[in-house]
């Protein structure tokens, strides 16, 4: 059994009536070998929006990526392609810290007319740390604060998929056997046409008007 460990990046929005777009994935392959779990394999690969294919100065400030990297890249459903090319045909575990990137690659996938039938036995790590630690669901840790309180140190750059995943690896490697996974098929969630990015700007948020406030023009520099 394969754990795939996975991360997105997204544009960044600001108003409630725009809704981001994947722009990056990246994801670890964690297998056994000789009687424990190690990173065997990693994925990237930058997507080109269609939406809104101009990033903003808030994407490319908050995530790191520039307007080059996006423009030559694929469009989501060959990006995707490549993704399940690389995961194999050997079962897996899918795993994500935090339930939004489950959330976009569906919302994606329903935009595109996709399968989704590949996003089984889906996992939220971010809830299984929760757990682990006796804690509330409200107490949940950001990754950074996870890897700090497992003196884990941070490979790489913040907000960048393979990195943002790798480090999500760590995380498992080092609790899986105290993680309690779930084997599950695919069921479409009711709300993932409302996710806007994981910064926590959701269009039912009390807060969500300010971002009317909020004027922003598309980056091209």
């Amino acid at each position: 059994m394969l754990y795939i460990i996975y991360d997105l990046e997204m544009t960044v929005c600001r108003k409630k009536n725009q809704i981001s777009e994947i722009i990056e994935i990246g994801a670890a392959k964690v297998t056994e070998q000789d009687g424990q779990l190690v990173v065997a394999d990693t994925f990237q690969a930058f997507v080109q929006p269609v939406k809104n294919p101009v990033l903003t100065k808030s994407t490319i400030e908050f995530t790191g990526i520039t307007q080059e990297n996006v423009r030559t890249a694929d469009p989501f459903p060959e990006a995707l392609a490549k993704f399940l090319a690389w995961i194999g045909t050997s079962d897996y575990y899918l795993c994500s810290w935090g339930p939004d990137d489950k959330l976009q690659f569906v919302r994606e996938c329903r935009s595109h007319k996709l399968d989704m039938t590949w996003i089984r036995n889906h996992n939220n790590l971010q809830r299984q740390l929760t757990s682990i630690r006796k804690q509330e669901k409200h107490q949940q840790m950001g990754l950074k604060a996870a890897l700090e309180w497992l003196e884990i140190p941070f490979s790489g750059s913040h907000h960048r998929a393979m990195d943002d995943a790798f480090n999500t690896a760590q995380i498992f490697v080092r609790l899986a056997d105290q993680m309690k996974l779930e084997l599950n098929e695919f069921a479409e969630e009711k709300r993932e046409d409302e996710i806007v990015y994981k910064t926590g700007h959701f269009a039912n948020n009390p807060f969500g008007n300010l971002a009317d406030l909020l004027e922003e023009e598309p980056y091209a520099g």
